[in-house]
């Protein structure tokens, strides 16, 4: 006699454990047979789909030497700070991880890619599977400024192509900006020196005017007192009266003085040579003006070691499709004997009950 344990009760019925695996176990020709068909179906999945490789490459930021030309005529006193290795990284990260580089990346590299009947689907769905395809993130969070660019494609020479040529790319674009933000701050500085050098000029030119009109008015003084020549005067007083004959004492030059300089100053052609630290302005208007930075020779990141081409699918992961669909396969042919062990008890009541 079995003991209670042994039994399921539900309201009115009831189902003999033993019954019930015995049970399936007449069934178990249904249980091999679904088993088998699933695991076969696992098996010919693992073996026929198409493998997928995985292609990673790893950035850092750039050294200092291989910024160094974009800071020709930066820091000191230019007023143009120095840029850093973190700015310059910035901008390739900020052009790594935008939307229009990978929508780019999309129509010039992944669409020529395929054939012609799946290029005709919907663009939304092909950049959707584009997205799941190329990939990027942080390597890790205890290194921030490292970042992975990522491919699984069908191809290994492909999916390591792929993730250099996206490199590549986001470089050019940074090297392109980076040079692009310098060259406009060497214009701005060389605008800047011009406008310097010009109002110098134009002050050198008042001034010579200005010390014109304050000759003539002397000249004025000095013919009124007919002082054709400086006075000669002995002693210590001579040295400190030439040192003042400006401002109100400038007629005691004499009319000679007086008139050779005024004719001077009116055949003057240019001022330059009168304007203090002019040279070197325009010596430094130059060098802006013709500021050229080669973005062959600068280097936004550094590719942290070699790409290969992967040797060895991720995908498809064989033993675990097979594994589970010996699960699967196990689990729907139980089922199957279930509901055919419900089925037929239920029908035996129902004759008994008939």
């Amino acid at each position: 006699m079995r003991n209670e344990p042994e039994r399921l009760r539900s309201n009115g019925d009831e189902i003999d454990l033993f019954e019930l695996i015995e049970g399936l176990w007449k069934q178990k020709v249904l249980i091999i047979v679904a088993t088998v068909v699933i695991t076969a179906i696992a098996v010919a999945y693992a073996l026929l789909a198409k493998p997928v490789y995985e292609a990673k490459v790893f950035v850092q930021p750039p050294s200092q030497n291989d910024i160094a030309p974009l800071n020709y005529g930066r820091g000191g006193n230019t007023e143009l700070s120095m840029l850093t290795v973190k700015d310059v990284y910035e901008i390739y990260l900020r052009n790594l991880q935008s939307e229009s580089l990978r929508r780019e990346f999309f129509r010039t590299v992944y669409l020529p890619s395929l054939s012609e009947d799946e290029r005709k689907g919907s663009q939304d769905e092909l950049y959707g599977r584009f997205l799941n395809v190329l990939s990027l993130g942080v390597a890790a969070k205890e290194t921030p400024d490292r970042f992975f660019v990522k491919a699984n494609v069908s191809d290994p020479q492909q999916a390591a192509e792929w993730v250099v040529r996206y490199l590549e790319m986001a470089g050019h674009r940074g090297q392109k900006e980076i040079v692009g933000d310098v060259k406009a701050d060497a214009t701005i500085k060389a605008n800047n020196l011009e406008q310097q050098i010009n109002a110098a000029l134009e002050s050198a030119r008042k001034q010579r005017e200005d010390q014109i009109v304050q000759l003539t008015e002397a000249l004025r003084v000095a013919k009124s007192i007919g002082l054709e020549k400086p006075p000669i005067i002995s002693n210590t007083l001579s040295s400190e009266v030439s040192a003042g004959m400006d401002g109100s004492l400038m007629y005691m030059r004499g009319t000679k003085a007086l008139e050779a300089e005024i004719n001077n100053l009116r055949m003057r052609t240019s001022d330059a040579a009168f304007v203090k630290n002019l040279r070197q302005w325009q010596e430094a208007l130059a060098f802006y003006r013709n500021l050229q930075i080669d973005p062959n020779v600068i280097q936004v990141y550094r590719q942290d070691g070699a790409i290969e081409s992967p040797d060895k699918p991720v995908k498809p992961k064989k033993s675990i499709i097979i594994i589970i669909g010996v699960f699967v396969g196990i689990s729907v042919g139980i089922a199957f004997a279930l509901i055919w062990f419900l089925w037929s008890r239920s029908k035996e009541r129902e004759r008994s009950l008939a």
